[in-house]
């Protein structure tokens, strides 16, 4: 199974716990492949929690186990994470 999951951090987050914060999503797919696509710093169409831009992340993974429905629950109560897409695909 693949999983397609795009996030987006809030701006004021320092690079250092931005990585530290990608490297913890990454590790929780376990092992397998994860491909990474930083598409950087853009504005927002509209305002999200008082923010007016972000920082998208995009990952691919092939994990070789099945993700555990407490994963997005993680995603939602992280406040680094103003949104996030989790998509699982055959």
């Amino acid at each position: 199974m693949t999983y397609n999951l795009t996030v987006v951090l809030t701006s004021t987050l320092k690079e250092g716990d931005r990585k530290k914060l990608i490297e913890n999503i990454k590790d929780a797919f376990g092992k397998g492949k994860v491909t990474e696509k930083d598409w950087g710093q853009k504005p927002l169409a509209y305002p999200i929690q008082k923010e007016v831009s972000g920082y998208f992340v995009s990952m691919i993974a092939e994990p070789e186990v099945v993700i555990a429905p407490e994963f997005e629950k993680k995603l939602f109560s992280n406040d680094d994470i103003l949104r996030h897409l989790f998509l699982r695909t055959k």
